[in-house]
């Protein structure tokens, strides 16, 4: 059933049975349409509950073989190929055990749009991101070393050996 059949089917036979003279029918046209915009795109208290905001330490990283393996630099660790331009970040292994995993998106407190978890550090690291600059190794030494704060949606997958669920599976297999 829609979500929003309680206002789009009393709209629909307003719109349905009014007379189409000159631009009547804009003004609740443009209601509508915003009730929708403003409902479809509200986060749920279920999904507020689940993000996940955290202070961690970033740096930046290019591809670039002195500083990523050699051979393939723009190989990620999971077996992604990193392309200049990207919104992408390397996480360390603690955020990993944290449920931020392989794909999934991240916001970075003033950065714009969202980067994606394609790659992972050392396990020498902890609460660390690096981000990823494509070629431009003079963006990242700019970018320099800081402390940002990331919001992420902690996702509770089946599959994921790092959710709850596959943790579970994990200790009980033991």
């Amino acid at each position: 059933m829609c979500l929003f059949s309680g206002i789009c089917t009393p709209f629909l036979y307003f719109i349905y049975t009014m007379k189409f003279k000159k631009h009547n029918y804009l003004i609740p046209l443009l209601i509508l349409s915003l009730a929708i915009l403003l409902l479809g795109c509200a986060e749920t208290k279920e999904q507020q509950k689940k993000m996940t905001t955290m202070t961690v330490t970033a740096t930046a990283y290019n591809s670039v073989e002195h500083q990523t393996k050699r051979g393939n630099p723009s190989l990620a660790a999971w077996g992604d190929i990193l392309e200049p331009g990207e919104r992408a970040i390397a996480v360390s292994r603690d955020l990993i055990k944290m449920g931020l995993d392989h794909n999934e998106e991240i916001e970075i407190d003033g950065l714009p749009g969202t980067y994606i978890v394609k790659d992972k550090m050392n396990k020498r690291w902890n609460k660390k991101v690096d981000i990823y600059m494509g070629l431009d190794e003079d963006a990242a030494r700019e970018w320099g070393k800081q402390q940002i704060e990331i919001r992420f949606n902690k996702r509770d997958r089946p599959d994921d050996k790092f959710s709850e669920n596959g943790l579970e599976k994990t200790k009980n297999h033991k």
